[in-house]
């Protein structure tokens, strides 16, 4: 008998499907499905977190004194384009200052209408000597004559400013204030970062390439976690609350991470949690933004998962 095209397709496909949720236990010889319910308790190590905050200000707030107003009024010299965690590719001045733009100002024609208190919190970019770095096009760079005389550096038309409370290179203190201020993207456009699969990796200047969710949140394994022969999560309880377990992402919406031994099981109080290679995947209540990985060796036993899932500085066994 003739096998259809359907037939056929059907059965590669149910065999791809096979090969990727094969068995936890495949190192030892034993298939396992790729939904398992299974059960541990154990205390997850207590964490503290320094150093997380948000400020708020309004658009026209005067800065607090000694906050580099010197660097805020300079020229902006080479401008170059640097990659936030939670932004995107963002324009910096040749200081590495975040340029941001006026949602109350206009393009076409390039006009300001930042002045007074606003142009204190917000002091506007000189057009003089600024010009064109990598990533740049200098096409888009202009001027504009502010009220008092003055040029105004633009992007694409728009006015640009820094902002008088990044006291350093990096900073996007005021990304969203009063919801008219953003940092400008190289072509001039508000700053964003790009919609991410359920699970992709990032390069991380300290830990190198780690996975994320689809938020930019760094996701981490728990060392008291077993994967062989099948999943088994030691976070329960409260320790949940503090780790919570990351939900199944369906492979297709994965962007390098390791797809043999991807699958999910199923936890003892019935909800499912994902898994890299068999191993359990977690995201952190400590970190309040993409970029941040203040999990990373809390208790010991914490760590940032790699795209093959084995956890980044971990101590070997």
């Amino acid at each position: 008998m003739k096998t259809s095209w359907r037939s056929a397709s059907l059965v590669a496909s149910a065999a791809a499907v096979l090969a990727l949720t094969t068995a936890c236990g495949q190192e030892s010889g034993t298939p396992s499905t790729g939904s398992q319910n299974v059960g541990a308790t154990a205390a997850a190590g207590d964490y503290t977190v320094g150093g997380i905050g948000t400020a708020t200000a309004s658009g026209t707030s005067a800065p607090e004194a000694g906050q580099g107003a010197a660097a805020q009024t300079s020229t902006a010299g080479e401008l170059n384009v640097s990659t936030n965690a939670e932004l995107g590719n963002v324009l910096t001045d040749k200081s590495g200052l975040t340029l941001y733009r006026f949602d109350e100002d206009t393009a076409e024609p390039p006009k300001s209408n930042c002045d007074g208190d606003c142009a204190t919190a917000w002091p506007p970019v000189p057009a003089d000597d600024a010009e064109a770095g990598a990533g740049v096009d200098e096409a888009l760079l202009g001027e504009v004559t502010r009220a008092d005389g003055s040029k105004q550096l633009t992007i694409g038309g728009w006015p640009a400013y820094r902002y008088a409370k990044d006291t350093k290179a990096g900073d996007v203190a005021g990304q969203g204030v009063g919801g008219k201020w953003y940092a400008l993207a190289p072509d001039g456009k508000k700053a964003k970062l790009a919609d991410l699969p359920g699970l992709s990796t990032r390069k991380d200047p300290e830990l190198g390439e780690i996975v994320v969710d689809k938020n930019g949140h760094t996701v981490y394994r728990f060392l008291k976690d077993t994967a062989w022969p099948d999943p088994i999560s030691a976070c329960t309880g409260a320790c949940l609350e503090k780790w919570p377990a990351v939900a199944p992402v369906d492979i297709n919406d994965t962007e390098g991470v390791q797809k043999k031994g991807y699958m999910n099981f199923t936890r003892p109080d019935g909800v499912k949690q994902q898994t890299i290679n068999c191993w359990p995947i977690y995201t952190f209540a400590g970190d309040k933004k993409p970029g941040d990985t203040n999990g990373q060796g809390v208790g010991g036993t914490w760590y940032a998962a790699a795209p093959d899932g084995k956890p980044i500085g971990a101590p070997e066994k």
